[in-house]
């Protein structure tokens, strides 16, 4: 049985897998992203990971994900607003002929919701709108089971929506976006004290922790609830490194959505962390493989 690669390009970390058809996790490798993570120097990191993760050459077909959106035919990353000289890169041209496998690309988090979608917490589910809280604030949606990228491929980026325009500086230029409240700095400007910590002292029931991460669940359920009156989705999954505080958050999300989205639009909806952490990324990267390559001759 042919066997896939999946890559999910981070902006600290470069995490693949091997897989098989049916998903099985075979092998896995993560390396550092070069520091800075300009195109080139990216491009021989991923080949080399490649290289050390498969070295009898048994995946005949790569998957990437990274930052940003991808074109529609999968083959040049458009944008990356957090990584530097990203624009334009013709990622898949560049890695095809060095890997000698033929190679598809797509935003991270579309990896992510495929990911979920396919394996993990979204299965079955038809309409889902993916959050992930990191770095950035990106994010993905299905609509009857099918990545919605709109007609330029650069469709779902909700983290870029506006929630403030007096609000803090976003990398998009969009001053005030989600991004810019919700993602790792934002939550800086909350609090001094590591997200990792924070969570522990909440879990322990100490009260100013349990504020912060309540300030920060008010936040992101202002930004969600001008996303659920466009989407309606059944689902809203939260996923990136902060998600794993989602227990001390995820109640004043629910309190803002039902205080500001009308129960018409919020009828039956579902708000859960993902449940394959990590490892979603590069797993919908392989799956997309799958669906869009012919296997190599190689």
């Amino acid at each position: 049985m042919n066997q896939l690669i999946g890559v999910d390009l981070g902006g600290s970390a470069i995490k693949l897998g091997r897989f098989s058809e049916a998903g099985d996790l075979l092998a896995e490798l993560q390396v550092p992203t070069p520091q800075p993570a300009m195109p080139g120097a990216v491009t021989t990191a991923i080949v080399a990971a490649v290289q050390q993760l498969d070295p009898e050459r048994l995946a005949d077909r790569v998957g990437v994900g990274h930052p940003g959106p991808s074109d529609q035919a999968g083959r040049v990353a458009r944008i990356a607003i957090n990584l530097p000289g990203w624009l334009d890169v013709p990622l898949a041209n560049w890695l095809e002929p060095l890997l000698e496998r033929p190679v598809t690309l797509a935003n991270d988090a579309n990896c992510a919701l495929i990911g979920e979608h396919w394996l993990g917490a979204a299965r079955g589910v038809g309409d889902v709108l993916l959050l992930t809280l990191g770095t950035g604030v990106g994010g993905a949606v299905l609509l009857d089971g099918q990545l919605f990228t709109g007609h330029r491929g650069a469709a779902a980026e909700p983290g870029l929506i506006g929630l403030d325009p007096a609000g803090p500086p976003c990398n998009s230029g969009n001053n005030g976006s989600l991004e810019s409240f919700c993602s790792r700095r934002g939550f800086d400007r909350l609090s001094s004290v590591d997200p990792a910590e924070l969570c522990r002292r909440a879990a322990g029931g100490d009260g100013e922790a349990l504020a912060v991460w309540r300030a920060y669940g008010q936040l992101l359920g202002q930004g969600l609830s001008s996303l659920l009156y466009v989407l309606t989705p059944e689902l809203v999954l939260i996923g990136g490194g902060l998600s794993g505080a989602s227990d001390h958050f995820l109640p004043a999300v629910w309190q803002e959505v039902e205080q500001r989205v009308q129960a018409a639009s919020r009828e039956g909806l579902t708000i859960r962390r993902c449940s394959l952490g990590n490892g979603a990324g590069r797993l919908g990267a392989a799956r997309l493989a799958l669906q869009r390559l012919a296997p190599s001759l190689g």
